[in-house]
Order: structure tokens, then C-alpha cells, then sequence
């Protein structure tokens, strides 16, 4: 049987207390473990185990050279169920100098934000199977700025995102 789905990350941190407010602030993660020097985090609505896991190197450590002078990871998506919820989001990493862009992919609509050590995460809402159409799905050749207002026009603020994609129908 092939993989499934992402089960949860875990992040390098210089600290881990800092981390862990900012994740809790910016999309509403809560604690559900942790021991010196590590954290585990559950998303709120999940009922996963733990969605990200922080574990502290301290101050010393450098930024991250990946896709700049070293390999490794670029960033980590997280995905919300409605534009609205999409919007809040943006609007709060706003609000804590995180958020670094916004793209619609056409089939995917992405918010791109940095956290206190600078790893880069996304944050999107899927087009649900049902609305894919051929023009959304040929979009997909070219990345546009992303314009909320007008998603959720044509799409609906509440429209719950990914099923059929990323969740079953």
C-alpha cells in the first residue's frame, strides 16, 4: 500500500519556547507534549497524535542554507478548509511581519510565511474536485498574485476546500 499523507514534521529551532508561541499565535497550534528542549504540537481541529514536532539546538545555530548554498527542505504546507479561514490567517501572519507572499497556483490559493528562525511555511486552500474545471486546471502552467477577494467571490468564502484532492468526498 503506497504512503498516504504527511503524519507530522519536526523542525531544528533555536528555541523552542519562542516556536512555540509563534505557531500557537500565528495558526493556532496547542501543546500537547514536551520535555526540555522539545515540543510537540497538535492543529487545531486534528486529532493527530502531534502535527509538528519542535526540538531546540540553540542560539548558536546559523539560518538554514537550504536551496541556498546547501540541500534540503524548502518549506512545509499546511492546509485550511475555507477561503475565510485562509484570509484570517493571512491577516494575522500580517500582523506578526511573517507573511513573505501569496500565490494563486489556480488550484491551489497559498500564503508563504517565515517563522522566528526564518523556515518557510505555507499555509493554502485547495479547489475541491467538484469546481476543477479545464480552465482552473490549465491555470495550473503559471503562478498569478493571489487576490482573496476574488476567490472567495468565485468561489465562496465557506466552501470547504480540498475534498475529492486532498480529502475524500
Amino acid at each position: 500500500m503506497p504512503v498516504q499523507r504527511l503524519n507530522h514534521a519536526v523542525l531544528y529551532v533555536r528555541d523552542v519556547e519562542r516556536s512555540v508561541a509563534f505557531y500557537q499565535e500565528a495558526l493556532g497550534f496547542k501543546v500537547v507534549m514536551g520535555f526540555r528542549g522539545a515540543a510537540f504540537l497538535q492543529a487545531a481541529g486534528s486529532a493527530n497524535d502531534h502535527d509538528l514536532g519542535l526540538f531546540e539546538v540553540g542560539a548558536q545555530a546559523g539560518p538554514t542554507g537550504a536551496g541556498r548554498t546547501t540541500v534540503g527542505l524548502y518549506h512545509l504546507a499546511w492546509e485550511v478548509d475555507t477561503l475565510d479561514e485562509l484570509e484570517r490567517i493571512s491577516l494575522k501572519l500580517g500582523e506578526m511581519n511573517a507573511l513573505v507572499g501569496a500565490s494563486d497556483h489556480s488550484t491551489t490559493k497559498a500564503l508563504y510565511a517565515k517563522d522566528p528562525d526564518g523556515l518557510e511555511f505555507e499555509v493554502s486552500w485547495l479547489v475541491p474536485a467538484d469546481l476543477l474545471t479545464d480552465d482552473v486546471l490549465d491555470g495550473r502552467t503559471g503562478v498569478k498574485p493571489l487576490d482573496l477577494a476574488r476567490e472567495k467571490e468565485r468561489y465562496g468564502a465557506r466552501t470547504r476546500g480540498g475534498l475529492g484532492v486532498s480529502t475524500p468526498a
